[in-house]
Protein backbone atom coordinates (compact mmCIF):
# COMPACT_ATOMS: atom_id res chain seq x y z
CA UNK A 1 0.00 0.00 0.00
CA UNK A 2 1.69 3.93 -0.51
CA UNK A 3 2.27 4.60 2.77
CA UNK A 4 0.48 8.24 2.33
CA UNK A 5 -2.80 6.19 2.49
CA UNK A 6 -2.30 3.90 5.50
CA UNK A 7 -3.97 5.74 7.87
CA UNK A 8 -7.13 6.17 5.54
CA UNK A 9 -10.03 4.98 7.16
CA UNK A 10 -12.73 6.69 5.33
CA UNK A 11 -13.72 7.05 1.60
CA UNK A 12 -15.81 9.52 -0.06
CA UNK A 13 -16.87 9.50 -3.93
CA UNK A 14 -18.40 12.31 -5.56
CA UNK A 15 -21.03 10.93 -8.25
CA UNK A 16 -21.58 13.24 -11.13
CA UNK A 17 -19.15 12.29 -13.82
CA UNK A 18 -16.77 10.21 -11.06
CA UNK A 19 -19.48 7.25 -10.56
CA UNK A 20 -22.07 8.12 -13.59
CA UNK A 21 -22.05 10.06 -16.73
CA UNK A 22 -23.32 13.90 -16.02
CA UNK A 23 -22.06 16.81 -17.65
CA UNK A 24 -22.31 15.00 -21.05
CA UNK A 25 -25.70 15.08 -20.97
CA UNK A 26 -25.64 19.20 -20.05
CA UNK A 27 -23.68 19.69 -22.82
CA UNK A 28 -26.43 17.81 -25.15
CA UNK A 29 -28.89 19.88 -23.75
CA UNK A 30 -26.83 23.33 -24.39
CA UNK A 31 -26.82 21.99 -28.14
CA UNK A 32 -30.30 21.37 -28.76
CA UNK A 33 -31.42 24.48 -26.60
CA UNK A 34 -28.62 26.36 -28.91
CA UNK A 35 -30.31 25.21 -31.93
CA UNK A 36 -33.90 26.08 -30.61
CA UNK A 37 -32.52 29.66 -30.46
CA UNK A 38 -30.20 30.38 -33.21
CA UNK A 39 -32.34 32.60 -34.95
CA UNK A 40 -31.57 35.13 -32.08
CA UNK A 41 -28.15 34.64 -31.54
CA UNK A 42 -24.94 32.99 -32.13
CA UNK A 43 -24.16 29.51 -30.33
CA UNK A 44 -20.84 31.33 -28.90
CA UNK A 45 -23.29 34.49 -27.44
CA UNK A 46 -25.94 31.88 -26.49
CA UNK A 47 -23.37 29.72 -24.49
CA UNK A 48 -21.85 32.55 -22.89
CA UNK A 49 -25.13 34.33 -22.00
CA UNK A 50 -26.86 30.64 -20.33
CA UNK A 51 -23.19 30.41 -18.58
CA UNK A 52 -23.99 34.07 -16.73
CA UNK A 53 -27.29 33.08 -16.01
CA UNK A 54 -26.77 30.20 -14.05
CA UNK A 55 -24.04 31.38 -12.25
CA UNK A 56 -26.38 34.37 -11.45
CA UNK A 57 -29.14 31.56 -10.52
CA UNK A 58 -26.90 29.41 -8.27
CA UNK A 59 -27.93 30.99 -4.94
CA UNK A 60 -31.54 31.04 -5.63
CA UNK A 61 -31.56 27.26 -7.65
CA UNK A 62 -28.57 25.65 -6.48
CA UNK A 63 -27.22 22.81 -8.79
CA UNK A 64 -28.93 20.17 -10.77
CA UNK A 65 -31.43 20.12 -13.63
CA UNK A 66 -34.19 21.89 -12.64
CA UNK A 67 -32.40 24.77 -12.07
CA UNK A 68 -30.38 24.29 -15.17
CA UNK A 69 -33.43 24.40 -17.15
CA UNK A 70 -35.16 27.69 -15.35
CA UNK A 71 -32.21 29.28 -16.08
CA UNK A 72 -32.33 27.59 -19.75
CA UNK A 73 -36.02 29.00 -20.14
CA UNK A 74 -34.99 32.49 -18.72
CA UNK A 75 -31.96 32.98 -20.99
CA UNK A 76 -34.57 32.38 -24.21
CA UNK A 77 -36.95 35.37 -22.61
CA UNK A 78 -34.13 37.62 -22.73
CA UNK A 79 -32.31 36.47 -25.73
CA UNK A 80 -35.72 36.97 -27.54
CA UNK A 81 -36.44 40.17 -25.66
CA UNK A 82 -39.96 38.20 -24.25
CA UNK A 83 -40.98 37.30 -27.63
CA UNK A 84 -40.07 33.44 -27.47
CA UNK A 85 -43.14 31.16 -27.98
CA UNK A 86 -44.67 29.12 -26.35
CA UNK A 87 -43.97 26.00 -28.08
CA UNK A 88 -40.23 26.51 -28.02
CA UNK A 89 -40.45 26.83 -23.72
CA UNK A 90 -42.75 23.60 -24.42
CA UNK A 91 -39.41 22.00 -26.19
CA UNK A 92 -36.88 23.11 -23.33
CA UNK A 93 -39.10 21.97 -20.65
CA UNK A 94 -39.12 18.68 -22.50
CA UNK A 95 -35.10 18.93 -23.22
CA UNK A 96 -35.33 18.68 -19.36
CA UNK A 97 -37.37 15.42 -18.40
CA UNK A 98 -35.54 14.07 -21.05
CA UNK A 99 -32.44 14.71 -18.93
CA UNK A 100 -34.19 13.83 -15.92
CA UNK A 101 -35.12 10.35 -17.35
CA UNK A 102 -31.61 9.26 -18.60
CA UNK A 103 -30.56 5.72 -17.87
CA UNK A 104 -27.86 5.68 -15.13
CA UNK A 105 -24.48 5.23 -17.37
CA UNK A 106 -21.47 4.03 -14.77
CA UNK A 107 -18.39 4.69 -15.72
CA UNK A 108 -15.86 1.82 -16.35
CA UNK A 109 -15.09 -0.42 -13.59
CA UNK A 110 -16.65 1.76 -10.66
CA UNK A 111 -18.28 -1.21 -9.20
CA UNK A 112 -15.49 -2.97 -9.15
CA UNK A 113 -13.60 -0.46 -7.38
CA UNK A 114 -16.50 0.12 -4.77
CA UNK A 115 -17.10 -3.40 -4.35
CA UNK A 116 -13.30 -4.04 -3.51
CA UNK A 117 -12.77 -0.66 -1.18
CA UNK A 118 -15.98 -1.50 0.65
CA UNK A 119 -14.48 -4.31 2.57
CA UNK A 120 -12.11 -2.99 3.89
CA UNK A 121 -13.05 0.92 4.05
CA UNK A 122 -16.27 2.93 4.78
CA UNK A 123 -17.70 4.28 1.85
CA UNK A 124 -19.65 7.23 1.47
CA UNK A 125 -20.76 9.75 -1.66
CA UNK A 126 -20.55 13.15 -1.25
CA UNK A 127 -21.83 15.08 -3.97
CA UNK A 128 -23.60 18.34 -4.76
CA UNK A 129 -27.03 19.04 -6.97
CA UNK A 130 -31.04 18.83 -6.04
CA UNK A 131 -31.61 16.14 -3.62
CA UNK A 132 -34.10 14.36 -5.15
CA UNK A 133 -32.16 14.26 -8.40
CA UNK A 134 -28.97 12.91 -7.05
CA UNK A 135 -31.42 10.18 -4.76
CA UNK A 136 -32.59 8.99 -7.57
CA UNK A 137 -29.51 8.19 -9.46
CA UNK A 138 -28.05 6.62 -6.74
CA UNK A 139 -31.30 4.19 -6.35
CA UNK A 140 -31.34 3.86 -10.11
CA UNK A 141 -27.42 3.18 -10.05
CA UNK A 142 -27.70 -0.12 -8.30
CA UNK A 143 -24.51 1.46 -5.89
CA UNK A 144 -26.42 2.12 -2.96
CA UNK A 145 -25.25 -0.62 -1.24
CA UNK A 146 -22.04 -0.03 -0.94
CA UNK A 147 -21.95 3.36 1.16
CA UNK A 148 -22.26 3.79 4.60
CA UNK A 149 -23.97 7.40 4.27
CA UNK A 150 -25.15 9.70 1.26
CA UNK A 151 -24.16 13.74 1.75
CA UNK A 152 -25.85 15.73 -1.04
CA UNK A 153 -24.47 19.25 -0.19
CA UNK A 154 -25.21 22.26 -1.48
CA UNK A 155 -22.12 23.69 -1.76
CA UNK A 156 -18.54 21.65 -1.47
CA UNK A 157 -16.54 24.32 0.29
CA UNK A 158 -14.16 23.89 3.19
CA UNK A 159 -16.89 24.50 5.58
CA UNK A 160 -19.09 22.37 4.23
CA UNK A 161 -16.45 19.43 4.40
CA UNK A 162 -15.40 20.44 7.51
CA UNK A 163 -19.52 19.92 8.97
CA UNK A 164 -19.71 16.47 7.06
CA UNK A 165 -16.40 15.56 8.74
CA UNK A 166 -17.47 16.46 12.43
CA UNK A 167 -21.28 15.42 11.82
CA UNK A 168 -19.28 11.68 10.99
CA UNK A 169 -16.85 12.06 13.41
CA UNK A 170 -14.27 11.44 10.72
CA UNK A 171 -10.60 12.32 11.74
CA UNK A 172 -8.99 14.48 8.34
CA UNK A 173 -6.59 12.56 7.98
CA UNK A 174 -8.39 9.36 8.36
CA UNK A 175 -10.35 10.68 5.13
CA UNK A 176 -9.21 10.06 1.37
CA UNK A 177 -12.00 12.20 -1.29
CA UNK A 178 -12.13 10.85 -4.76
CA UNK A 179 -13.64 13.20 -7.34
CA UNK A 180 -13.54 14.68 -10.74
CA UNK A 181 -13.80 18.16 -10.09
CA UNK A 182 -10.15 19.79 -8.88
CA UNK A 183 -12.27 22.95 -7.22
CA UNK A 184 -14.81 20.67 -5.49
CA UNK A 185 -13.49 17.72 -4.73
CA UNK A 186 -9.83 17.51 -4.02
CA UNK A 187 -8.68 21.20 -3.26
CA UNK A 188 -10.94 21.69 -0.40
CA UNK A 189 -9.90 18.65 1.47
CA UNK A 190 -6.28 18.32 0.88
CA UNK A 191 -6.74 22.40 2.31
CA UNK A 192 -7.94 20.32 5.45
CA UNK A 193 -5.57 18.21 5.87
CA UNK A 194 -7.47 15.17 4.11
CA UNK A 195 -6.20 12.91 1.09
CA UNK A 196 -8.06 13.28 -2.47
CA UNK A 197 -7.51 11.68 -5.70
CA UNK A 198 -8.28 13.60 -8.41
CA UNK A 199 -10.44 11.17 -11.48
CA UNK A 200 -10.17 13.77 -14.47
CA UNK A 201 -13.72 13.43 -16.83
CA UNK A 202 -13.33 14.44 -20.40
CA UNK A 203 -16.06 17.29 -20.13
CA UNK A 204 -15.76 19.89 -17.25
CA UNK A 205 -18.12 22.52 -16.50
CA UNK A 206 -16.65 25.58 -16.77
CA UNK A 207 -17.60 26.86 -13.25
CA UNK A 208 -15.45 23.39 -11.92
CA UNK A 209 -12.17 24.44 -14.07
CA UNK A 210 -9.13 25.97 -12.06
CA UNK A 211 -5.82 27.10 -13.18
CA UNK A 212 -2.65 25.77 -12.59
CA UNK A 213 -1.62 28.62 -10.29
CA UNK A 214 -4.57 27.65 -8.19
CA UNK A 215 -3.36 24.01 -7.85
CA UNK A 216 -0.17 24.97 -7.69
CA UNK A 217 1.88 23.02 -4.27
CA UNK A 218 -1.46 21.05 -3.29
CA UNK A 219 -0.81 17.47 -2.71
CA UNK A 220 -3.35 15.28 -4.60
CA UNK A 221 -2.47 12.03 -7.07
CA UNK A 222 -4.05 11.82 -10.17
CA UNK A 223 -5.12 8.81 -11.58
CA UNK A 224 -6.55 8.45 -15.21
CA UNK A 225 -9.65 6.37 -14.49
CA UNK A 226 -11.12 5.44 -10.89
CA UNK A 227 -10.11 1.56 -11.77
CA UNK A 228 -6.32 3.06 -11.25
CA UNK A 229 -7.15 3.78 -7.57
CA UNK A 230 -7.08 0.23 -6.49
CA UNK A 231 -3.09 0.50 -7.26
CA UNK A 232 -2.94 2.73 -4.11
CA UNK A 233 -4.47 0.51 -1.91
CA UNK A 234 -2.48 -2.51 -3.26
Amino acid sequence: MNKSYQDIKVIGFDADDTLWVNETYFREAEEKVGLLLSHYETPNKIDQELFKIEIKNLATYGYGVKGFILSMIELAVDISNGTVSNKVIAQILEIGKDMINKPIELLEGVEDVLKTLSKDYKLIVATKGDLLDQERKLEKSGLLKYFHHIEVLSEKHEENYKQVLKRLDIEPEAFLMIGNSLKSDVLPLVNLGCKAVHVPFHTTWQHERVSKKEANGANYDTVSDLTEVLNLFS
